[in-house]
């Protein structure tokens, strides 16, 4: 199967080459004065503004191989180029460093016999550095994480949230920490056309192609710091271990190629887990404007889950829109993602719409629906007045409702302090009536941490 993508992956390379290249008007961003740099991360799409490269601080003109490497917020995963990435960048002697991070501090409440209360502290931390290496780029990222000590127990509540486990039992109705390695890696880009970029990306731990941005880098999400319910049949990947990635890009499209260790993380978050390559995955991206970036991607996961003796088939696909508005931004996504379960011949699918609106600088007013099917919410036979038994392999599709709203207080030392709440409903097949009540419900409220950009944007998503 891993030749068979090998293989597709030449054939459309080399199609694409043979395709005109397209151009664009380069976008200028908001907040950015005409002829100077635009305003947080530069986000050129490598085609689109290879014409027109900018500057970063103190630097010689930005390449499109610069650009193309600057854009990329979770391995080789993109945002669409005009979502607001701020970061602090500073410059080295040849080298180009950035700084993302953000902190929230989280109480959550949830209703029934099978929610929780719980205070935690999500958070991540990313490093760069970047620079010219002969006729291409050179950027190194280091992507941390505190969770394994600020999220404790091994997870936090989160209702009808599977995957992985916590003390050798599969997590039901919670979310596990992030790694303290989130992601640690390099990558080199390399331009082999005028409209064209080769580039390789290695990971220890890191993100390989297949799936949207991660929710924890995703623009349309920033203001969520609770995970997606679909996360495990969307994005999980994005902490894979023993990445190897090849990519194409021409024009508006791009196609990648990785390999990868499958295996999800294990429960001791501050090692690494390594493994061998044994899982495959392939993503076709169509940037065709700065405000749009959509993708589809299928891989083979060699046994992810550690409860689970058998391999998963993902297939994704998502769309991303974000705009700059007069004093804020819009952005939006939908996505859907299915896992194929081979030992048992289940299909698992998820389905995502999500979209935050920033106003008058300092408001975020965010949404979020899912609809998501389950099979692993029960560890053993529970009985259900009405039903008889149900059991661990059954199915079931939740539906969820989440409306937020944060307030940015203050920017203190080039960091934005925001407060905010979200309030997500449930909806469940009868037969879970008996096991979460009729109408489970979660609250969440928080203080949130954020880097702030140059023109005081930040960096797209953090949970």
């Amino acid at each position: 199967m891993v030749r068979k993508t090998t293989r597709l992956t030449s054939i459309v390379a080399s199609m694409l080459f043979t395709l005109p290249g397209g151009s664009q008007e380069p976008h200028q961003q908001h907040g950015a004065p005409q002829g100077g740099p635009p305003s947080g991360a530069p986000r050129q799409h490598a085609a689109q503004h290879a014409s027109a490269p900018v500057s970063a601080p103190n630097s010689a003109p930005m390449t499109a191989t610069d650009g193309y490497l600057m854009r990329q917020v979770s391995g080789t995963a993109t945002n669409p180029a005009s979502a607001p990435e701020g970061m602090f960048m500073v410059r080295m002697a040849s080298w180009t460093a950035m700084l993302h991070g953000v902190v929230s501090a989280n109480e959550i409440q949830q209703s029934g016999q099978r929610g929780g209360d719980k205070f935690f502290v999500s958070n991540w931390f990313m490093g760069i550095a970047q620079r010219r290496a002969g006729a291409g780029s050179f950027q190194a990222r280091a992507m941390l994480s505190l969770e394994p000590a600020t999220v404790t127990k091994r997870r936090y509540p989160l209702l009808f949230q599977s995957g992985e486990t916590a003390f050798g039992q599969p997590i039901a109705d919670g979310q596990h920490p992030h790694d303290f390695v989130m992601e640690l890696g390099a990558q080199y880009a390399l331009p082999i056309s005028e409209n064209g970029i080769l580039a390789f990306y290695g990971a220890v731990v890191g993100d390989p192609a297949l799936g949207p941005v991660a929710f924890s880098h995703r623009i349309s999400a920033q203001e969520l710091p609770q995970a997606t319910l679909g996360h495990h049949i969307q994005d999980s990947s994005h902490i894979a271990n023993t990445v190897v990635t090849i990519g194409v890009t021409r024009g508006v499209l791009r196609i990648e190629a990785s390999g990868f260790h499958g295996q999800e993380p294990d429960e001791n978050r501050w090692d690494f887990d390594g493994g061998a390559i044994d899982s495959w995955a392939s993503r076709l991206t169509l940037s065709p404007t700065p405000n749009w970036s959509g993708q589809v991607s299928v891989g083979r996961l060699k046994q992810p889950e550690a409860h689970e003796p058998y391999d998963v088939v993902r297939a994704t696909a998502s769309a991303t829109y974000s705009r700059r508005l007069d004093s804020g931004f819009w952005a939006a996504s939908v996505i859907w993602g299915r896992n194929h379960k081979s030992g048992v011949h289940r299909n698992l699918n998820s389905y995502l719409a999500e979209s935050v609106v920033q106003f008058q600088q300092k408001n975020y007013v965010t949404a979020r629906v899912e609809l998501v099917d389950r099979d692993e919410l029960l560890h053993g036979g529970e009985e259900h007045p009405d039903h008889g038994e149900i059991t661990s392999g059954s199915v079931f599709r939740i539906g969820s409702v989440t409306l937020g709203y944060t307030r940015a207080l203050a920017t203190l030392a080039g960091i934005e302090v925001g407060l905010g709440g979200n309030f997500t409903l449930y909806s469940v097949p009868a037969a879970l009536a008996a096991v979460y009540g009729d109408r489970p419900a979660g609250f969440l409220t928080y203080l949130r941490f954020r880097l702030r950009g140059r023109d005081g944007t930040h960096p797209a998503g953090g949970h």
